[in-house]
């Protein structure tokens, strides 16, 4: 028997979606910071086994949206409670319920999707703190599993997958085995950048960046990639905090994000930053598409 679908990881900012991605996928797709609102898009990553292909699409962080951007943030990410075969929430393991779960809870109810509750980070907390909390949410909703994981170590994956395997439909393998996301290689290599300016800058700034390549050519002979890439910003004094002094803030964007992509691109990176200033873009409509954050 041969089972695929969609499963969806659901949940606030900052619970660890992306790091149980990557986690499961076994490589560093998703980018991951210790700031909220470090995913924007969906991101598809792809795990394929012997009798199953587990396509997993992790989401923003749902959370009360203010700016169009952060409102397409967050309808990107409820989108997916309709379009899953199987939702994951994904908490956080602490003390008790966190208030900004229970809305959350209520959308699980109203899609009648099957859903797990993996409780994350249980590497930070005493075991016996588990049981108690795990009841507080039984209570909540008739999850079809509770699951407690650590996605940064990997403890309870195995078993995860496990159980997703006996609730997934029969169907088809959609993609090949060698494919592990749809997104482009333009996507990454401009996720990877972004990944830099959040762990690089402070305040508003990584909030207030957008990377777009320009250029993606590959020079098969020479085992390079030359990439060309625009960060965008809302402010000229944004621009002066990404560019440093005497260019110093842009350099080390770019050392850190070429170290990252020849790792994950397996080959040599020639990358040219720029910096550019798109007045109020997150409020912008227009350029909101123009940047890949679509209706």
């Amino acid at each position: 028997m041969f089972k695929s679908g969609f499963i969806g990881i659901i949940g606030r900012p900052n619970v660890g979606k992306s790091t149980l991605l990557n986690g499961i996928l076994g490589e560093k797709l998703a980018i991951i910071t210790h700031k909220p609102q470090t995913t924007r898009n969906r991101i598809m990553g792809i795990r394929n086994a012997d009798n199953a292909q587990f396509i997993f699409v992790d989401t923003p962080g749902i959370h009360s949206a203010s700016t169009p951007l952060n409102r397409l943030m967050v309808r990107t990410a409820t989108e997916t409670f309709t379009d899953s075969d199987i939702l994951l929430l994904v908490v956080e393991a602490g003390q008790a319920v966190h208030p900004e779960d229970l809305p959350i809870i209520e959308s699980l109810k109203e899609s009648g999707t099957i859903s797990f509750l993996i409780l994350n980070k249980i590497d930070l907390i005493r075991k016996e703190q588990l049981l108690p909390l795990m009841d507080a949410y039984r209570n909540l909703h008739s999850f079809a599993e509770l699951i407690p994981i650590s996605a940064l170590t990997g403890e309870g994956i195995p078993l995860l997958l496990d159980e997703l395997w006996k609730y997934l439909p029969e169907g088809p393998q959609y993609f090949p085995d060698d494919m592990m996301t749809d997104q482009s290689e333009r996507f990454l290599a401009a996720e990877i950048i972004r990944e830099k300016i959040l762990l690089l800058t402070h305040k508003e700034i990584p909030y207030s960046s957008a990377v777009v390549v320009d250029a993606f050519k590959e020079d098969e002979a020479r085992n390079l990639i030359r990439i060309s890439a625009t960060i965008n910003v809302e402010k000229e004094s944004q621009k002066g905090i990404i560019i440093g002094k005497k260019g110093t803030m842009l350099k080390e964007i770019g050392t850190r994000a070429r170290v990252d992509m020849e790792k994950f691109f397996a080959t040599r990176i020639f990358l040219e930053l720029f910096v550019r200033v798109r007045k109020d873009w997150t409020k912008d409509p227009r350029m909101l598409r123009e940047f890949g954050y679509n209706e």
